[in-house]
């Protein structure tokens, strides 16, 4: 199958399942267990991307200033700094690596 083939299958699997979300009941989305289901497949999702954005380089690792900035984030996030001050503590820290040499 050409690549073509498959953008419109997986697009098509992607309407689908949009569509089968639409005609599941009312009920079934407030159960707290559904609730808390949909709560941890979403912050495992965004914690995938951002682990796969930040140490991933095709088929291999990556350890740079991307790395340190995610740990600086992370140290931020853990003192409860608001979300602006966290962007900024891993920028500023991405910025200060790269100036000391990591690529």
């Amino acid at each position: 199958m050409s690549a073509w083939g498959w953008v419109l299958l997986a697009s098509a699997i992607a309407f689908g399942t949009k569509l089968v979300g639409y005609l599941v009941p009312g009920s079934v989305l407030d159960d707290p267990r559904m609730v808390r289901t949909a709560n941890a497949v979403t912050i495992g999702l965004l914690a995938a991307l951002v682990v796969m954005n930040t140490a991933a380089a095709g088929q291999g690792l990556v350890l740079d200033a991307r790395l340190g900035a995610l740990v600086a984030a992370a140290v931020a996030l853990v003192l409860r700094a608001p979300f602006l001050a966290v962007v900024v503590t891993g920028a500023v820290a991405a910025a200060g690596l790269r100036l000391l040499g990591l690529p």
